[in-house]
């Protein structure tokens, strides 16, 4: 489990293509030097297992159907990635529970900026819509962040994201375009499942 509050931001330093799968080395001695084989870290959201390591960056396997569901497939030598180490028991839960399980890709449609804030406007999958209500959460590229406003007949949502957030995030990088992974709140589908499994046994 993650809580989607970005550690380290890592840089792809090299991809091996194989077969069914993908073998992708991260450098980043942060969080290179706090992970232990076997240990699992979310790259944009995405939580995979570490099968390799040094001081200074790690690798993990990537299976194919993961790179044709997420934005990981379109990463490539020198991007950018968020990383977050799995949450101790101990820790403070300081965004909201994260799976690392992403739903869906999303589509930045405009990003509009001021001297405090910049806001992000993005086309959700129809289907992820539901799971949305405006000030719940949301993970976005493996960031937590709170849902500003729901425009529900374009299917979009807008998040605002801060200077801190800019700043120890790829976030800052993110262009008009571009696609970013989603994870929607957990609880809200464990509602739905809730609720149609009763509605079956009346």
């Amino acid at each position: 489990m993650f809580t989607g509050l970005i550690q380290a931001v890592g840089r792809v330093a090299a991809i091996e293509h194989q077969e069914s799968s993908a073998r992708l080395v991260i450098s980043s001695s942060d969080i290179a030097q706090q992970i232990s084989q076997g240990d699992s870290v979310s790259v944009n959201g995405v939580c995979l297992t570490v099968v390799s390591f040094d001081k200074s960056q790690f690798a993990v396997d990537v299976m194919v159907q993961t790179l044709k569901l997420t934005s990981t497939g379109s990463l490539e030598i020198g991007s950018d990635v968020n990383l977050e180490l799995a949450t101790r028991t101990a820790d403070r839960l300081g965004g909201h529970i994260v799976q690392g399980h992403v739903d869906g890709v999303a589509t930045i449609s405009l990003i509009t900026a001021d001297s405090q804030w910049t806001r992000m406007d993005l086309a959700i999958p129809k289907g992820l819509m539901k799971y949305v209500v405006a000030q719940g959460s949301i993970c976005l590229e493996g960031v937590s962040l709170t849902v500003g406003e729901i425009n529900d007949p374009a299917d979009q949502i807008s998040v605002w994201l801060i200077p801190e957030t800019l700043t120890k995030t790829n976030l800052s990088k993110k262009m008009q375009g571009d696609q970013v992974n989603v994870e929607v709140d957990v609880l809200a589908k464990y509602v739905e499942r809730l609720i149609a499994r009763g509605q079956e046994e009346k």
